[in-house]
């Protein structure tokens, strides 16, 4: 169900102070960088995609995916997935049901879904952790549960919302990789948010500014 994310002519301001200025196509399994410092508008560009920008924010042109018109629906029908960066699992579920709460309605069944999970369980290469409780994991078995939940979701795109910042060096290299090759895998039209210019280089993509200026990672 992936499919070519457009944003075209987008603009936000916000009283009057341009802040995004996006006019651009991301194919399926690319990932594209937004690069930035803190309050240049990075999260703003994100906000929009998704549906959820604030009243404040005065926002013109048009966000497509695969060739339909989704800007004026609301988050929930644009299919398009959101990695934060935080991992904000469900800490009263196991493991297991932290990533069958995101499976699609039209999964029916118990044995279809639980096979889902393991499935994405074994990608993720943490098979029997369905009845781990999210609080015994590490931080990059959390990432990693995290990014698959996500994709559980069956997005048609994939924002990457500074989700590795938080992590140490080492894990950061590791789990980067993980969430950029299943990105491509699957074929998602991905933005990544980041500062980090070697998140930048990893994403192998073009690197814009919020105001749509090309930059070198």
């Amino acid at each position: 169900m992936s499919g070519k994310l457009t944003l075209e002519q987008l603009s936000i301001t916000r009283a009057g102070v341009p802040l995004v200025a996006l006019d651009l196509s991301v194919a399926p399994g690319e990932v594209l960088t937004i690069m930035g410092a803190s309050g240049s508008g990075k999260s703003t560009a994100l906000a929009a995609i998704l549906g959820t920008l604030a009243p404040a924010f005065r926002m013109t042109g048009r966000i497509l995916l695969s060739g339909r018109d989704v800007t004026a629906l609301p988050l929930h029908k644009r299919r398009i997935g959101l990695l934060f960066q935080d991992d904000v699992l469900f800490p009263h579920l196991s493991v297991g049901d932290n990533l069958a709460f995101a499976l699609p309605p039209q999964l029916g069944g118990r044995r279809a879904r639980q096979a889902a999970v393991e499935r994405a369980l074994e990608q993720a290469g943490l098979p029997g952790f369905a009845p781990r409780d999210p609080a015994t994991l590490s931080g990059g078995q959390r990432a990693r549960v995290a990014l698959m939940r996500t994709l559980l979701a069956e997005p048609c795109a994939l924002l990457l919302d500074e989700p590795f910042s938080r992590l140490d060096a080492d894990l950061r290299a590791q789990i980067r990789s993980f969430v950029l090759d299943r990105v491509r895998d699957q074929g998602l039209a991905a933005i990544l948010v980041t500062h980090d210019a070697e998140d930048a280089r990893a994403a192998a993509g073009r690197v814009v500014s919020p105001l749509g200026i090309a930059l070198s990672p």
